[in-house]
């Protein structure tokens, strides 16, 4: 689940937070006939030209929009500042009421309401092209119900923070953004903890593996087995993702007694038995590494950096620009556009040093996926190979993607360097150590 990523405090966390926690993209839709690599190729991943050249127009038009919704998303902040709209906002808020409580939510929602209503066309293209593509099937009545229920989650959980951070400005103005830090890394470790249980429901059908398939459930536990883990049966779950979208995908969310893997139906219908293996092996990585619990404190210290660099930020912009905006402090319900502002481009800035970090965590779960399923599959590297090429063929993905482009935005290594990596990679010659498991 993605919640709109350019709102409120909520949505910034978790678009820090729920990416990396929410684990796989081994995304992709139904294979047509299987192609042979003619013999002059020799990368383990490639594209026949008619889907390369589909492919390479897909990835452009995803970057471009990508970037593009970035950019508007902070733009259009500006712009809402720099005319007056923001201090409209904030005058009609505190005209509805002298309760605190009531002017925090009234201009929570209006400010939410302006900037999901500007930023609607670039989400409604973002759609079209996944449909457009075949990467999504979801109509636009359940897109748009989607869309309503995030912005009300969006507006419910964000009014709290808002009401939060300004009741902690009052009482700290100048250490706000120290004291603030604290509940807000207790919110996105609760927030981490409930996603999975009250907020994935919302979006997404859910059944216990061991109900729709009991075969594959076994076929993991030789697995988790392998690995000298436990992760109990009724710990994995089936998702109906084929209801919205065409592409499959595993990932481990969760915490504590909330943690889980999950399992697209898709995956299991287009996926062999050995590259379900492979990508449950990586899942499981992920879970056995303790990815989830690292990234919560690597998110909470770069949360500490940018919450201490957003407090410098709003003192000089309101310094310069306050009267201009009509927004004469920081305690100025107004001023929650400035802080949105410099979050929004604070983690533009800091995105490729949260995808790096992301990517290193992905490189392991391969690694410990590919030696996760030795002397269970017959070839672990053909078995991980295969599935990368699953999701490179049948997902429109690029083989070579910009460079600049993968090091801002990708939090997963291209295909191209997984499954050169995978076709390469062989622990258990002599001379060689497996780097999870003993020989």
């Amino acid at each position: 689940m993605r919640l709109r990523p350019l709102f409120l405090l909520l949505t910034v966390w978790f678009a820090l937070a729920v990416p990396i926690l929410a684990r796989g993209q081994f995304a992709g839709q139904p294979r047509p006939q299987v192609q042979t690599q003619p013999e002059q190729k020799k990368d383990p991943y490639w594209l026949p030209p008619e889907k390369l050249a589909k492919a390479i127009a897909y990835s452009r038009r995803r970057v471009v929009l990508e970037f593009l919704s970035t950019g508007w998303g902070i733009l259009q902040l500006i712009l809402l500042l720099g005319s007056g709209a923001i201090a409209r906002m904030r005058d009609i808020a505190v005209n509805v009421s002298k309760n605190r409580w009531a002017q925090g939510y009234s201009f929570t929602f209006l400010l939410l309401l302006v900037t999901t209503l500007l930023t609607l066309p670039l989400d409604l293209y973002g759609h079209h092209i996944s449909m457009a593509y075949g990467l999504s099937v979801q109509g636009w009545g359940s897109w748009f119900w989607d869309l309503t229920k995030s912005f009300l989650l969006t507006l419910g959980f964000g009014g709290l923070l808002v009401m939060l951070l300004f009741g902690v400005i009052r009482k700290s103005p100048r250490r706000w953004w120290f004291w603030f830090w604290i509940p807000a890394v207790a919110v996105v470790i609760f927030a981490v903890f409930i996603t999975p249980i009250f907020i994935d429901p919302l979006f997404n059908r859910f059944e216990p593996l061991t109900k729709s398939d009991p075969a594959l459930v076994d076929r993991l536990e030789q697995i988790v087995h392998r690995g000298g883990i436990e992760i109990p049966p009724d710990r994995m779950y089936l998702m109906q993702a084929s209801e919205k979208v065409t592409t499959l995908n595993a990932y481990v969310t969760g915490l504590g007694a909330s943690k889980r893997v999950v399992v697209w139906d898709n995956s299991i219908k287009l996926g062999t038995p050995d590259e379900i293996s492979f990508i449950f092996g990586h899942e499981m990585g992920h879970y056995v590494l303790n990815h989830i619990y690292r990234t919560l404190v690597f998110v909470s210290l770069l949360l500490l950096a940018e919450f201490y660099l957003a407090y410098r930020s709003v003192q000089w912009l309101l310094r310069r620009y306050g009267p201009r905006w009509r927004i004469p402090s920081q305690s100025d319900w107004g001023a929650l556009a400035v802080v949105l502002l410099v979050f929004s481009t604070l983690s533009f800035l800091s995105e490729p040093i949260f995808n790096g970090y992301s990517r290193a965590q992905e490189h392991a779960a391969d690694v410990y996926g590919q030696e996760a399923i030795h002397g269970i599959v017959a070839d672990p590297q053909a078995t991980a190979v295969q599935s990368f090429q699953l999701l490179g063929e049948v997902s429109l993905t690029d083989p070579h993607p910009n460079p600049l482009v993968e090091f801002w935005t990708f939090s997963h290594p291209s295909v191209t360097r997984r499954a050169n990596f995978a076709a390469t990679y062989n622990p258990w010659l002599p001379g060689r150590h497996p780097r999870y498991f003993q020989k």
